[in-house]
């Protein structure tokens, strides 16, 4: 079993919301979103770098679009062995929690 860093996980689950929609600025602002907390574009694309060598993410180019003056975006999605690396990272945090209270925290 191969972990995932914490930020490919909050990465990989930014590309699942996004459900197609999911490039560089799309998903900068999911993570910034789910984070609370502004990401820079080299904090996104390191990750998704080791993701796609790892084949947890597939990266494709989209079809070239009138707003981007007629250029592509990089698009990425998971692949079936990306959604299973995070099952088993909710399932491993779920492990981990079990048993401690919300107040033996404080």
């Amino acid at each position: 079993m191969k972990l995932l860093s914490r930020s490919e996980e909050i990465i990989l689950i930014a590309i699942w919301k996004l459900k197609g929609n999911a490039y560089g600025v799309t998903i900068r602002e999911v993570v910034s979103q789910l984070t609370g907390h502004d990401w820079l574009f080299g904090a996104i694309y390191v990750p998704l770098d080791k993701l796609t060598r790892k084949e947890y993410v597939r990266k494709f180019m989209s079809k070239p679009t009138s707003s981007r003056g007629g250029r592509s975006k990089c698009m990425y999605e998971l692949t079936t062995e990306g959604k299973n690396a995070l099952k088993e990272m909710k399932e491993i945090q779920a492990n981990l929690w079990e048993g401690i209270s919300d107040i033996a925290l404080d």
